[in-house]
């Protein structure tokens, strides 16, 4: 499906069908989450500052942008903001008092784990047809090649 000048039409383009697959994806994503009272970028931070915390205790700010491929400065704006709901302590570093160490609250940890539930299962939902027609594996080979992540 040509647009007959040679180039591609948007429907063969790959980037403009990823570009609509992820904004389908982002749309299902901020409807998972929104009675959760989480943005997608609130979601990635809490679930990983847990992940990591109980994977080798609360990580700091710059390790926590890093794992979630966030922006710094974003990144210690969004914990603020975390922080103010209650759902994350920043705490200076015992070694280095510029550097925060961010700890997940019960109350973030159990908010962590419904929406890591609400999640998986919506993404189990979004990405069912592509598993069943590609595998799994494939799937998942294809999306970290394309995200350029060793996970």
């Amino acid at each position: 499906m040509s647009r007959g000048d040679g180039g591609l039409a948007a429907g063969d383009s790959p980037g403009f069908l990823l570009w609509r697959a992820t904004l389908r994806w982002q749309r299902t994503m901020a409807a998972t989450l929104q009675p959760l009272g989480l943005t997608h970028v609130q979601f990635v931070l809490l679930a990983s500052s847990w992940w990591l915390g109980e994977h080798g205790g609360p990580p700091h700010q710059r390790a926590l942008a890093a794992h979630a491929s966030t922006d710094v400065m974003m990144t210690s704006s969004v914990v603020r903001a975390l922080e103010a709901r209650g759902l994350v302590r920043r705490t200076p570093d015992p070694q280095d008092s510029r550097a925060k160490r961010v700890t997940v609250t019960e109350e973030g940890a159990a908010l962590a784990r419904q929406a890591m539930q609400a999640v998986e299962a919506a993404d189990a939902a979004f990405f069912a047809a592509a598993q069943q027609e590609f595998g799994t594996g494939e799937l998942l080979a294809l999306l970290r090649g394309l995200g350029d992540w060793e996970g």
